[in-house]
């Protein structure tokens, strides 16, 4: 069992062990009243986990209600918000009570944003089940939906109350989605861990799952208690991700968020290497380590398409878009970009 303590607007625990759901309602419990608690799930997950966590929560004396979306990126939009916004209201849910996210980031995402605006505010526990979502997106407070012309274009910063990562999950993930996760471990290594970044180059995708998780962890919070809000250091953790959101965008998210980032990655980095910032050893080391993990490191899309997506990204601020840039593994630099020269090193990497 490993604790890792955030301490932002809200402090809360991150717990990371093998069969943590079967005592969520316990851990609940000990943070929240037993009142009623509506799980928010996915087509993919509710089948796997939703009556172990069901009878848990009951068992230790809430009311549990229950809503189920279709699994996938599409459904992160204003319909599905509104309608787990709609479900709440009409199952009486007040602000004593508590939502669960149980499942990988789409959920937690949706579920965060519920939280953050159903009677403005409620309190929420994320259960992220996938590797990405262990690693990332439950730990920080970043909620969020899509819009049509880009990805989380609406949404806000809040915090949940807590946050259980069963490994065990990890073992019921197709290889496809596990290896979208390790994407974002990758990106931790490149950004500030040598010894992390080698110990994924010596052991593959047989790396040691709770150790990894939670040296990961341990840099999300150290990133999110030093900057909250993303206006400094935490815009780092974007590291592939204003190309790699562009990818997503441009092919209506048949493209996964981790193949998508992947190849952002080496993008930026085969462009740093072509601008002198960073070696061909380094550039090398990352996108072979990708490729090792079964992620790709190119793409069918232009610069041009890409620039233009990038013309939406959230980080983007009037003229110029911060771009994550590697220098060497464990070092990387957040490069304000003018516009008119992104399409040119997007170019560069490609």
């Amino acid at each position: 069992m490993s604790y890792v303590s955030v301490s932002a607007s809200k402090s809360y625990t991150v717990e990371i062990a093998p069969d943590l759901l079967k005592d969520i309602g316990s851990r609940a419990a000990s943070i929240h009243p037993a009142v009623k608690a509506a799980v928010i799930s996915d087509s993919n997950v509710w089948p796997l986990y939703g009556q172990t966590v069901v009878e848990s929560m009951e068992k230790a004396g809430f009311e549990v209600i229950h809503f189920v979306f279709n699994a996938g990126e599409a459904s992160k939009n204003s319909n599905t918000y509104l309608e787990i916004l709609n479900f709440l209201a009409s199952s009486g849910m007040t602000r004593s009570d508590i939502l669960i996210a149980l499942g990988g980031g789409v959920v937690g995402d949706m579920t965060g944003f519920v939280a953050a605006t159903y009677l403005r505010g409620i309190a929420f526990i994320q259960v992220p089940t996938t590797l990405l979502a262990m690693v990332d997106s439950s730990v920080g407070g970043k909620t969020a939906i899509d819009l049509p012309t880009g990805k989380n274009l609406v949404g806000a910063f809040y915090q949940p109350d807590l946050v259980l990562c069963d490994i065990n999950t990890l073992s019921t993930l197709p290889e496809s989605i596990f290896c979208d996760g390790c994407a974002e471990v990758i990106k931790y290594g490149i950004l500030y861990d040598e010894k992390l970044f080698s110990h994924l180059e010596a052991y593959g995708l047989l790396f040691d799952r709770l150790s990894v998780v939670t040296r990961c962890v341990e840099w999300k919070r150290d990133v999110v208690a030093e900057d909250e809000f993303d206006r400094g250091s935490r815009q780092k953790l974007n590291l592939g991700h204003t190309i790699g959101h562009g990818i997503e965008t441009s092919s209506r998210f048949s493209i996964s968020h981790g193949q998508a980032v992947s190849t952002g990655i080496a993008i930026i980095a085969r462009a740093a290497q072509s601008m002198g910032i960073c070696s061909s050893n380094t550039c090398q080391r990352i996108t072979n380590l990708l490729t090792r993990f079964k992620l790709p490191i190119t793409t069918d899309y232009t610069a041009s398409q890409l620039f233009n997506c990038a013309l939406s990204d959230k980080k983007r601020a009037g003229s110029t878009v911060n771009l994550i840039i590697p220098k060497e593994i464990g070092n990387c630099i957040i490069s304000p970009t003018a516009i008119n020269q992104l399409e040119t090193i997007i170019e560069a990497g490609l």
